[in-house]
């Protein structure tokens, strides 16, 4: 099917977000060799810069200039704006903590943020786009730079180990993805998501056979991006051989991208042959969260154990996928907005107890902590209670809304299971909040580094959106029920 590449300037306003976020990471590239390693407030400052005006510029395009962008293959509406804005916000994020982190690693800092730039640039063309072929431009810009970033410290055992498997991993489920695609193209003539959707819901739909092999190749590909079941195999040790701050990130901004594209792959193209899909999604669902939490369970190391979490919290956000509602949708961006904030929280103290050379991972080194800095602890506690779902957190109204979609779709075995799974989750995650209030302090709160201003900022943001997201929670939800009906 022939598609209209008439060029419109209002598609640079479009795509002006990533043209910042390209420019950004190319000019520090090109700055490197003339200024020296040590000085990571630039580089850093520059992505704080450069990742705050791209949230904005994408906030004005929704504003202001909203619309399908070159041809169609990109689509600016409120579910787009809502995931690029967030995957900046995961950005921040994780160069606030960052700036300590390098320099306590003594590590190379340009190359560090103009590859998290880049990433982050991949993830936001995710996000809008509306054609498999520009989705799959978007994953491996973000993927290929998450593979470096993991294996940032390339002295570091670990960190070579979990570049090579994510690499290796991550490349096979790419090309599932791709050739998924190659299918539905050979099937329906298209790549674009809504002309696709047409062609299946119309009367000359192409056979099931091609069209359900082509949806089963792209979920095992989207399935490993987001750490799902049973393609999660390479989360924990990715997660733990990582660079503490590319952890936490890896864990909020590629996996809310991914669930972008999975929300609108299949609440668009595949929504005609949902039923078949359906009980796919339900038993991935229903496997993540299970072997999540309960391989949790036995972890020592917090780096793993919240890996493991991740893939539970992927198993919550497929339930709200598998009610195939608008409500569902919603449901899922809340939490995914949610889970990020909570999630990138939770590992900056990570990032901040570890020390040197990450040495002090395990539970039991945060023992003490209440009694070492107060504020931090507190912080943790926040986030490990929305990571449970206590009331008045984000993690709370995120986990209510998921299983209210899921009961609206008459899903009553899997909320149930659901249930039962984030009570066995509140188990690890108190763990850690007895050992913090209730232990003497270890060798590692009692070396503990006082907070640094971006490190501070990295705590106190997050808590204040997991608390506020707990508290007035219909100001993101009603954004995202709006955003929801635009995927029809």
């Amino acid at each position: 099917m022939p598609v209209n590449f008439t060029f419109h300037s209002a598609d640079l306003i479009r795509f002006l977000p990533e043209t910042i976020l390209t420019v950004a990471a190319t000019l520090m590239m090109v700055l490197d060799p003339l200024v020296h390693k040590r000085s990571s407030s630039l580089f850093g400052n520059m992505s704080l810069v450069a990742l705050v005006a791209a949230a904005a510029a994408a906030v004005y395009a929704f504003t202001a200039q909203a619309g399908a962008a070159f041809g169609g293959m990109l689509s600016i509406d409120g579910f787009a704006t809502f995931f690029r804005v967030l995957v900046m916000v995961v950005g921040v994020l994780t160069v606030l903590p960052s700036f300590r982190f390098l320099d306590r690693q003594d590590a190379e800092t340009s190359e560090y943020h103009a590859l998290l730039l880049f990433s982050i640039a991949g993830q936001s063309i995710m996000a809008s786009a509306n054609d498999l072929i520009i989705i799959f431009i978007g994953l491996e810009i973000s993927s290929i730079a998450s593979y470096i970033l993991a294996g940032y410290f390339r002295d570091d055992k670990r960190a070579n180990e979990a570049a090579l498997k994510y690499f290796l991993l991550g490349s096979f489920a790419t090309a599932f993805f791709l050739y998924g695609i190659a299918l539905i193209y050979g099937a329906t003539g298209s790549t674009n998501l809504s002309t696709v959707h047409g062609v299946l819901g119309g009367p000359n739909a192409p056979k099931e056979v091609f069209v359900g092999l082509s949806a089963a190749l792209m979920f095992v590909g989207l399935g490993f991006k987001v750490s799902a079941s049973p393609f999660q195999i390479w989360a924990p040790d990715v997660y733990q051989g990582a660079p503490t701050p590319i952890s936490a990130f890896l864990s909020a901004g590629p996996k809310a991208a991914a669930f972008a594209v999975f929300l609108r792959i299949f609440m668009t193209a595949f929504e005609p042959i949902g039923p078949g899909w359906e009980p796919l999604i339900w038993g991935s669902a229903l496997l993540s969260m299970t072997i999540g939490n309960f391989a949790a369970l036995l972890q020592s190391n917090v780096k793993r154990l919240l890996a493991y979490s991740s893939i539970a919290h992927a198993g919550y956000v497929l339930v709200a996928l598998t009610a195939r509602r608008d409500s569902g949708v919603a449901a899922a961006m809340f939490y995914l907005a949610a889970y990020a904030l909570m999630n990138i929280g939770a590992f900056a103290v990570v990032s901040h107890l570890s020390g040197k050379g990450e040495q002090y991972q395990s539970v039991e080194d945060f023992s003490g902590l209440a009694q070492k800095q107060p504020l931090t602890a507190a912080m943790l506690s926040i986030f490990l209670l929305s990571l449970i779902g206590v009331p008045l957190t984000g993690g709370f109204f995120g986990k209510f809304y998921i299983f209210k979609a899921a009961l609206e779709s008459h899903l009553v075995w899997l909320t149930v299971l659901g249930l039962l799974n984030s009570a066995v989750a509140a188990y690890y995650y108190l763990r850690i909040l007895v050992m913090m209030y209730m232990r003497d302090p270890s060798e590692a709160t009692a070396r503990v580094e006082p907070l640094s201003p971006g490190l501070r900022a990295a705590l106190i943001l997050p808590a204040a959106g997991t608390l506020f997201l707990g508290i007035f929670p219909n100001w993101v939800l009603d954004f995202a029920g709006r955003s929801s009906t635009l995927l029809k």
